[in-house]
């Protein structure tokens, strides 16, 4: 995704970190291509020029935006998106190269180039050159020799989509706009209740369109598939508005130009109001196609998704996005850092869908939009879990009535609204009525016996804590983890010390994964088929994220997940991956709670994102090393 503020690496940081929450530094220099030392050095810089108004604060290699006072973070942050002069940025001055080669009747001199742009001709070598890299993305070429004159070479169609992706605003932000024709654009586009995105797009569209075409740059000839938009319903739209236009101005637009103003109607957001949604006809291919979706992730993630509510508007968001991508219409995804840190699993999911729109569709789906779609599913996992049943949940207090109401009135805080909270008092903990609970919160340090999960805490206690722990307790009714204490991870209650494996002498990741396997069906966890089955699956495709592999495979030997835990201390090189951890997962045939397997894969999957407890993981020697790492206390 190209940079807001060009070369001014500060003012894109402070960008990003206004609409992110938290992002690792790590992040940041990968994004802007630089060292981790010099974006710490840019946060410096940065914080000295807000002063007192706000603060990048850096905590274990994440960094966070804190604004104490927004007036004064505002003229700051004006301060430093404005010191990116014009000619003093090597994105700017390519900006205006191509700008003016795309306006030029006739090749442009480097010397007269150089000496309007106030520059010298070594400085506009350099620029030129790192213009033609990203142009190559495009098939557009600089042509010609510096001493005889350059020109833009390559389709119009190309021209206008890198226009349109890299520096529209640059090079239309004060461009004359004739009245009677942008009222006649607004009041058609009014009519016909698109979003608000899609009539900016679209007016952007058609201010490119007849600039380039009234100083004679025309698009000749499209490939074929874009011919067959004009059978499309809402073509008729754009076919009119144009030919209304042409008659106002006394001139005749072909058919390719009217193609490419509908390009942004095609490839539009899907729209928020659903009655809009729905005057748009489905095409009939994406309900099979979201089948085969699910499918995809039953097979790979033994996860059965049913989209319930937002089905239709998936369907909707696929078929915008097909077209998106198949006619290159490109769309921004700012969010995509954020949802690719928060949702691992989602991500993974989009990933999926991605590979099976582009086997179906025959497009490749970019980073933009797999964000999107990684969205959605986030949406299905949220709505997952606010769908669980609703808690019984016993509260029992020793200090008196009132203090324990009181309790109650925090705990409600951060329980779920749905659920059914009573306070009993020390003598009515017996087992034969607290099995008829979900949970039960103690202050008490009497002991309790009963088969729901027990979480005690303090009456003064940290929310996120509890939170943690009644995360935790969700999963755990009916297994040997009936005390929960402050290890927040629900994993940690499916390991067992035998599932646990060192790996560190093993000379290759296959014979380590075979061993594992090997001794889980020796210990009874899985069925002698289950080796079969994850080598099979991994022939296919493996589960792996960055340093962590996730092989898993279905096992006939119980109704539980079995989840082992194998350790390399030296990263172990697997296909083109080195490998740090292995979780292995076996399945039963019948998930009891997908909630549950939602939710190891997500922790699991959010490891990747910690470097430092991946480091301590990989020095566990053994079983309570390992669940010593997993322990997080205040």
């Amino acid at each position: 995704m190209k940079n807001l503020f060009g070369d001014n690496r500060q003012a894109n940081i402070l960008s990003v970190l206004r609409k992110s929450s938290t992002l690792n530094i790590e992040t940041l220099a990968e994004r802007f291509g630089v060292s981790e030392r010099t974006v710490r050095n840019d946060i410096k810089d940065i914080n000295k020029e807000l002063k007192n108004s706000g603060l990048i604060e850096i905590n274990q290699g994440k960094c966070g935006l804190r604004v104490f006072d927004t007036r004064d973070f505002q003229n700051a942050y004006a301060r430093i998106i404005e010191t990116d002069d014009l000619m003093n940025s090597s994105h700017k001055r390519q900006e205006y190269v191509f700008a003016k080669l795309m306006r030029a009747m006739e090749p442009v001199l480097t010397d007269d180039l150089a000496y309007e742009m106030n520059i010298g001709r070594s400085t506009l070598i350099s620029d030129l050159k790192k213009l033609r890299q990203t142009m190559e993305d495009y098939e557009l070429e600089i042509v010609g020799k510096t001493s005889k004159g350059l020109a833009l070479a390559g389709s119009e169609l190309n021209i206008r989509k890198f226009v349109m992706e890299n520096l529209f605003d640059s090079i239309y932000q004060n461009y004359p706009q004739d009245e009677l024709m942008l009222k006649g654009i607004r009041e058609a586009l009014a009519e016909q209740n698109f979003e608000e995105s899609t009539q900016k797009m679209f007016e952007n569209y058609m201010t490119l369109m007849f600039d380039r075409f009234l100083t004679g740059h025309i698009i000749t000839r499209m490939p074929e598939k874009y011919y067959n938009l004009v059978s499309r319903n809402s073509f008729s739209f754009v076919n009119q508005l144009i030919d209304n236009l042409s008659k106002e101005f006394y001139i005749e637009i072909p058919i390719e130009e009217k193609i490419f103003v509908f390009l942004p109607i095609i490839g539009m957001r899907t729209p928020a109001d659903s009655k809009n949604m729905y005057s748009i006809e489905l095409d009939e291919k994406i309900q099979p196609l979201l089948k085969k979706i699910v499918e995809g992730i039953r097979l790979e993630l033994n996860i059965s998704i049913d989209p319930h509510e937002f089905a239709e508007k998936f369907m909707y968001h696929i078929m915008f996005m097909i077209n998106r991508l198949r006619y290159n219409v490109h769309i921004d995804n700012p969010m995509f850092e954020d949802i690719h840190y928060k949702y691992p699993l989602a991500f993974k999911m989009s990933e999926i869908a991605a590979r099976v729109i582009g086997e179906e569709a025959e497009v490749a789906v970019t980073q933009a939009e797999l964000g999107y779609l990684a969205a959605y599913f986030g949406v299905f996992l949220e709505v997952n879990t606010l769908n669980q049943k609703q808690q019984k949940i016993a509260v029992i207090s020793d200090k008196g009535r009132v203090t324990a109401q009181l309790f109650a009135v925090q705990i409600r805080k951060v329980v779920d609204s749905s659920s059914q909270l009573d306070i009993l008092a020390p003598s009515e903990a017996v087992s034969d009525i607290l099995d008829q609970y979900d949970i039960v919160i103690c202050t008490t340090e009497h002991m309790i016996e009963c088969e729901c999960p027990v979480i005690y805490i303090h009456e003064i206690f940290d929310e996120n804590e509890l939170k943690n722990k009644l995360r935790q307790a969700k999963f755990c009714k009916g297994t040997d983890a009936v005390i929960l204490d402050d290890n927040w991870y629900v994993m940690a209650n499916i390991l067992k010390e035998d599932t646990f494996f060192n790996l560190s002498e093993q000379k290759d990741y296959i014979s380590a994964l075979d061993q594992m396997m090997d001794t889980l069906c020796q210990n009874g966890y899985v069925d002698e088929d289950f080796k079969e089955r994850v080598w099979e699956k991994e022939s296919k495709s493996s589960m792996i994220i960055d340093n962590i592999a996730i092989p898993h495979a279905v096992q006939k030997a119980g109704d539980a997940i079995v989840l082992s835990v194998g350790v390399f201390r030296e990263p172990m090189p697997y296909k083109n991956d080195n490998i740090q951890v292995v979780f292995l997962l076996a399945l039963p045939e019948e998930i009891r709670d997908e909630n549950l397997l939602i939710c190891v894969y997500d922790e699991i999957m959010s490891l990747v994102k910690n470097d430092e407890l991946i480091e301590k993981i990989t020095h566990s020697g053994n079983y309570i090393d390992f669940m010593k790492v997993l322990y997080k206390r205040n």
